[in-house]
């Protein structure tokens, strides 16, 4: 598999007021094509920080972000944002329909095409329960539905997009337990095959990856597959001891 996407000891900072943050500090790694990658990691470790370097939402500092062999620096927004699709943990709608803001990425889709998205995403059933189903018209910044309806409409305009690059950060974080298990489904049928980078916290999505970067303090301190991480003392494996004791609790009558 060829190189889809690269990290060359990239430095990140910010200013807050006279302070400056050190969000990430040399950062190096490589995605393959059709490779699954989670980033995972404290908060405040640089998660988003690199997938919004990929998406070039801002440049580096220093080191070098290259999508296809090429330094993301010389591509036009456009053209780069044409091939990575990605849905966040906080979604923001425009003030039109439901069918437009699922159009968004993809504006000559057929209703049809935005239908399938829709189901595929779990979000057909309470878009047709709106007054107008298809075509109501949503708020500012989709007011009138809830967190996990508005995340899985971004869920169906990232599938319908449907680029080689797919960056899902914490996407399924405000979606409700009964539509959790069909809509990890729906997205891993629908990211079949496309170079996936995750940013997640739950177990069962994270040890299926192809490849787990752990970030701490703005550095990857531990990378590998499951297998090799939980082996192994350091954050991974305190992740895991942490998440299986929370599965198990339960509260005594």
């Amino acid at each position: 598999m060829k190189e889809i996407i690269r990290l060359d000891n990239i430095k990140r900072d910010f200013h807050v007021g006279d302070e400056t943050v050190h969000a990430l500090r040399g950062v190096s790694f490589t995605i393959r094509e059709g490779e699954f990658v989670t980033i995972m990691g404290t908060s405040g470790s640089g998660k988003s920080t690199i997938c919004n370097l990929v998406a070039r939402f801002y440049d580096v500092n220093a080191g070098s972000v290259s999508v296809g062999g090429h330094d993301v620096r010389e591509f036009t927004c456009e053209s780069l944002l044409r091939n990575i699709s990605m849905v966040f943990q906080t979604v923001y709608l425009f003030h039109d329909t439901v069918e437009n803001n699922i159009k968004f990425g993809c504006p000559d889709a057929t209703h049809e095409q935005v239908v399938a998205a829709a189901k595929a995403a779990c979000c057909h059933d309470f878009i047709m329960a709106l007054p107008d189903g298809y075509d109501t018209v949503l708020g500012e910044g989709g007011g009138s539905l809830s967190g996990g309806e508005k995340q899985r409409i971004s869920i169906a305009r990232a599938m319908l997009k449907d680029a080689p690059i797919v960056i899902l950060d914490e996407a399924t974080a405000s979606v409700d337990p009964e539509n959790e298990a069909e809509l990890q489904a729906a997205i891993s049928s629908l990211t079949k095959g496309k170079t996936l980078i995750l940013i997640a916290h739950r177990l069962k999505t994270v040890r299926n990856a192809d490849q787990i970067l752990v970030l701490n303090g703005g550095h990857i301190v531990q990378r590998g597959t499951h297998e090799e991480l939980i082996a192994q003392p350091g954050l991974y494996a305190d992740f895991v001891h942490v998440r299986t004791q929370a599965n198990s609790w339960k509260l005594e009558a």
